[in-house]
């Protein structure tokens, strides 16, 4: 599978822009609505909290966030209908690929779809305690580096960090923690030397404060032997430079690499009128939003992606339709991956009667799963 990254056009940009005085009286949202996100203090959290306070000036919204420390803890509100959409991240791609922790019984491929995203002048990136000696992504042979349990998206972003530079996790002492907080207590703590967060992520300035300080080895963009050897473990990242975040500026740049953060989520199954509505609200809205922190810049029009790695909900088509922004180009991407969860449900509806262990089951699933999309000449990424 080919991930392809698409932004929409300057004049479609302009064109929303004009769209975005426009009435919003067909927004219809109850009066309390719930979002998932990472922790307290973290970017998508913080994000999503200003996002609310936007919401209850305009419609009287209460948008509670509940927040949790993993992929799974994030996502399981949203499967079990506690909350209606999650402010996610690359988890999203391993929940719709039924990979890692979502390739267990319970859990299989899951018919998310993207709503909306942000993709700002940050980067996801793996961290560096200044007092580790780190130059490189190279000079991390040796170090501790942070694993977060049941959070596929933060372990894979710190094992194709090290692949950029031909390491493995052999190659360095990972440290497992229980949630995306935990690990960054450590890193302040001179428990860990490196972990993965997004360059504006509130735990890193803690960090930067603490007497250890904070470097973000570069990921060179002409390194392109690096690059096909990160991306072979993370399919979903592409280059980017930074020049938002902890230690960062237009002045120091970070050199690396991003991907739509937040993304706010849904299943497929949800109402279309609601997240036609929830889609209206947070971009019409954004102009009184933007402010609250210089990362929510990424929710602006042209910072969207619409050609990522996770179809869109109808309900949002819709709306990016009426918006004057959704091409047929994005419609044809949309319909391929529309295909490839239909192909993953039916590969995985055949797991049903196995009995086997875990890890059994987990290495069937994937024989499964691999066959079932090279059957429909899909790239299966993982094997």
């Amino acid at each position: 599978m080919r991930l392809m990254i698409s932004s929409v056009s300057v004049a479609s940009a302009m064109l929303l822009g004009a769209m975005n005085v426009a009435s919003a009286a067909d927004v219809k949202l109850p009066g309390t609505i719930a979002w998932s996100a990472y922790n307290t203090g973290t970017t998508g959290y913080n994000q999503s909290v200003a996002i609310g306070k936007a919401l209850k000036d305009k419609y009287g919204v209460n948008l509670r966030v509940v927040p949790g420390k993993n992929d799974i803890s994030r996502m399981a509100p949203l499967k079990n209908d506690k909350v209606q959409f999650v402010a996610n991240g690359a988890g999203t791609y391993f929940a719709s690929e039924g990979v890692f922790n979502f390739g267990v019984e319970g859990w299989g491929p899951q018919k998310v779809r993207m709503v909306i995203s942000a993709t700002s002048d940050a980067n996801v990136a793996l961290a560096v305690a200044a007092d580790a000696g780190v130059k490189s992504m190279a000079d991390l042979k040796g170090k501790r580096v942070a694993v977060v349990r049941s959070s596929p998206a933060l372990t894979i972003a710190a094992e194709a960090h090290l692949a950029f530079a031909g390491l493995t996790f052999d190659d360095v002492t990972t440290v497992e923690f229980g949630g995306y907080g935990a690990s960054w207590k450590a890193m302040v703590n001179g428990q860990v030397d490196a972990a993965i967060a997004s360059t504006v992520s509130g735990p890193t300035k803690k960090l930067e404060a603490s007497p250890r300080g904070i470097m973000w080895p570069d990921l060179p963009h002409s390194d392109k032997a690096g690059w096909e050897r990160m991306t072979k473990v993370a399919p979903y990242y592409v280059p980017h430079t930074a020049t938002l975040g902890t230690g960062i500026s237009k002045e120091q740049p970070h050199e690396g690499g991003a991907y739509p953060y937040p993304m706010l989520i849904t299943r497929d199954d949800q109402n279309s009128d609601l997240v036609y509505s929830m889609v209206k609200a947070v971009h019409t809205e954004y102009d009184n939003y933007k402010d609250a922190m210089p990362a929510m810049k990424g929710w602006a029009t042209e910072n969207q992606t619409f050609k990522w790695a996770v179809p869109y909900h109808e309900g949002a088509v819709k709306y990016w339709k009426e918006a004057g922004v959704w091409t047929a180009d994005m419609e044809a991407h949309n319909q391929m991956l529309l295909k490839r969860q239909d192909i993953l449900a039916a590969a995985w509806a055949t797991m049903k009667d196995k009995k086997l262990d875990k890890d059994a089951y987990l290495q069937e699933w994937m024989k499964v799963r691999a066959a079932a999309l090279e059957a429909e000449g899909m790239n299966p990424v993982w094997k």
